[in-house]
């Protein structure tokens, strides 16, 4: 049986039914199929490229080009899933800007964008053009100072459960919220129709999104506080480059 890809009404029946969703950041052809093939719900294309893959300290480090490549081949590498596009920095400057770039993402494949933070009249915008758009509240890696956890004050949790409301009034298909603290993730959750997607929010949201990286362990040491380890692939990945190494040495590469 064929996959559905996720649209947003079937997301909303899935929040319906407390079906969790399964999200995980993919940037190259290899692991968005590795990801299709275990099943998991949808692919973000994260501006998270920027530090995992290439190796940038910022996420503003990185613009259009690198992330339409990254895009193009998650699109191909995973052809029956929902593919969330995210929008870099300054990409999303101004309403046409938005526009603009949003298309060309959904021309190479994409279901939809994500836009970080209050930017209502820009997602407005896209989704008048019939552009699906997915929400970012939270810490907002684009814009923040510090990576410390947000709305842990009354009166910023109140603030981001309105902005997710008012989010939603405009016809986002689902939020992203990040790094708040697990009583405020429910509250959020609870507040909408649409699948709230926890990152480091509470394991009681509509969904969880980890970066790919950091669940397979393919970075030696600790993962940040809002990411799960769940196997060590660095180790085991690299334990096969010494056995290449060493059979290379030996030249019994081909042996049997």
């Amino acid at each position: 049986m064929e996959k559905q890809i996720l649209n947003p009404a079937l997301m909303r029946k899935r929040k319906e039914k407390k079906t969790s969703l399964s999200v995980v950041t993919a940037y190259d052809y290899p692991f968005a199929k590795m990801a299709e093939s275990a099943g998991i719900d949808m692919l973000l294309v994260g501006d998270s490229y920027a530090n995992v893959v290439l190796g940038y300290k910022s996420t503003r480090d990185i613009g259009m080009v690198e992330m339409l490549s990254a895009c193009g081949a998650v699109c191909r590498g995973a052809t029956q899933t929902h593919v969330i596009a995210d929008m870099p920095w300054l990409s999303d400057k101004t309403p046409a800007i938005a526009i603009k770039n949003a298309l060309r993402f959904i021309k190479v494949g994409a279901s939809s964008v994500k836009v970080e933070g209050e930017k209502f009249e820009v997602i407005t915008a896209l989704i008048e053009q019939g552009i699906d758009v997915v929400g970012h509240l939270g810490l907002t890696p684009q814009t923040a100072k510090s990576f410390k956890q947000v709305g842990k004050l009354p009166e910023e949790a109140a603030a981001i459960i309105k902005n997710a409301q008012k989010l939603e009034s405009i016809g986002i298909c689902a939020l992203v919220l990040e790094h708040v603290p697990e009583e405020l993730g429910v509250s959020v959750s609870k507040a909408l129709k649409i699948p709230v997607i926890g990152i480091g929010a509470s394991e009681k949201t509509d969904a969880q999104v980890m970066v790919l990286h950091d669940v397979l362990g393919l970075f030696a040491g600790d993962v940040p506080a809002v990411a799960r380890k769940i196997v060590n692939g660095y180790e085991y990945l690299t334990q096969g480059l010494e056995e290449f190494h060493k059979r290379v040495r030996e030249k019994t590469l081909h042996s049997t």
